[in-house]
């Protein structure tokens, strides 16, 4: 068997750790060089202890420098799966020709558009698909102290939720559920306002009031802050049909009639079978609506910000490339500092080699403390910059330490180590009757 097609046969967490291993050994293959037959741990304790200041000084410079790398990666992943976490629920959308970025932003990430409707016609045809297992209304535009309040149905709220954290789903059109983290509890009774932001009309809606009466469980999207009602009161509450004819008994959710349905700016479909959501897609994509899946076009959405990516990578490489030559230098500085001391003992009879070893380890240690401490730095600020990104956003945004930073981690380490090995010979290359006048 061949090395590649061994490779091939392992795990990915395998190849993830092999690799970490390999970047790894010219580090170990250097430090055993370097010290092999000496032992000067006590004398570089000696050192690291009598310019502990500006060794913590070194120390925090390269934990800067790791600490921007790892944070830079571990970011980046962490927003790419919060954003793909937040899309899960959402199959297929369909909607009236345009943008399906737009189209993605408004029905998953909750974004305000204004975007054409979907007729009572085309929602029905899709609902008696045989098909699809859920067809919903999005019905969007009006809002409750920021947070979106989003018509729909029933359906919808248990698909996206799963089980309630609390309470029951609407089931009738005064009543409300509220997502995990919006601003309103069981029995709270609210009126929406017409719009979003600074641009909503406070009393627009004067008397349509919805009360709470269920709260979602978490989803770590945008929906955790909305507020879900009968798809049917927010047709009415701005002067539109029902969705149902003149028979009506005030039951919410479908079947709808077509000629009594307003339009809806998104219908959220699923099929229970995978092969029949891209049947599904392929069948309502034509002149009069288009289907799309919201993962797809995230995808697409992340390859266009590959670029970013890896201009982030190569701003955290070319970072610790400039920290390890600021580091070298003043290692080399630092050993200035231990000039008479590695004369003396040189001149008492201690070899070369000795004080080579000497001088590498005592550069080992700042390298090897700065990278460690670099890493937990890293990984602290970007849970603390998760939580913002995931307050601002309402996209769940989880840091984790993964196998990309362990590697980078790594690799930094073993190509500063052997770089150590410049300063040491620069050491040796002094003046031993210099050193000792001093």
């Amino acid at each position: 068997m061949n090395v590649t097609a061994f490779w091939e046969r392992l795990s990915p967490f395998q190849q993830d750790l092999g690799l970490f291993v390999a970047l790894l050994v010219p580090a170990l293959l250097v430090g055993l060089a370097c010290v092999a037959g000496y032992r000067p741990y006590r004398l570089v304790g000696a050192m690291l202890w009598r310019f502990r200041w500006t060794n913590l000084l070194f120390v925090l410079l390269i934990a800067a420098s790791v600490g921007i790398g790892v944070g830079l990666i571990a970011q980046e992943r962490g927003l790419r799966q919060g954003t793909a976490r937040a899309a899960e629920k959402f199959d297929l959308i369909v909607a009236a020709p345009g943008s399906e970025m737009t189209m993605l932003l408004a029905a998953v990430y909750l974004q305000p558009a204004d975007v054409p409707l979907v007729s009572g016609d085309v929602f029905n045809e899709i609902a008696a698909n045989p098909r699809v297992a859920i067809a919903a209304p999005l019905a969007f535009g009006d809002s409750y102290e920021g947070a979106s309040v989003i018509g729909t149905t029933a359906q919808f709220v248990t698909h996206l939720s799963g089980a309630l954290g609390a309470g029951r789903v609407f089931e009738t059109t005064g009543e409300a559920v509220a997502g995990a983290a919006a601003p309103l509890a069981i029995g709270d009774i609210f009126t929406p306002a017409h719009g979003h932001g600074d641009g909503a009309e406070a009393d627009a809606h004067a008397g349509a009031d919805y009360r709470v009466v269920g709260k979602m469980a978490p989803t770590g999207s945008p929906w955790d802050r909305a507020i879900l009602v009968p798809v049917e009161a927010v047709w009415m509450v701005h002067g539109l049909a029902p969705g149902h004819g003149p028979e009506w008994d005030g039951r919410v959710g479908p079947p709808f009639a077509a000629d009594a349905f307003p339009g809806t700016p998104a219908i959220l479909v699923r099929a229970d079978e995978l092969w029949a959501n891209y049947a599904l897609r392929s069948e309502y994509n034509r002149n009069d609506v288009m289907a799309f899946f919201p993962g797809a076009v995230l995808a697409q959405l992340h390859g266009l910000l590959g670029d970013v990516r890896q201009v982030m990578s190569i701003l955290a490489i070319a970072t610790q490339m400039l920290v390890t030559a600021g580091v070298l230098t003043g290692l080399v500085v630092l050993t200035r500092l231990y000039a008479q001391r590695l004369a003396l003992l040189r001149a008492l009879g201690a070899p070369a080699r000795f004080a080579f070893a000497v001088v590498w380890s005592y550069a080992a240690a700042l390298i090897g403390a700065g990278a460690l401490l670099g890493a937990g730095l890293g990984f602290g600020a970007t849970i603390w910059i998760s939580r913002i990104v995931s307050a601002r956003t309402d996209i769940l945004v989880t840091a984790s330490f993964g196998w990309p930073e362990a590697h980078l981690l790594a690799a930094f380490v073993s190509v500063t180590i052997a770089l150590a090995m410049l300063p040491a010979l620069a050491a040796l290359s002094r003046d031993i009757v210099a050193d000792l006048r001093g």
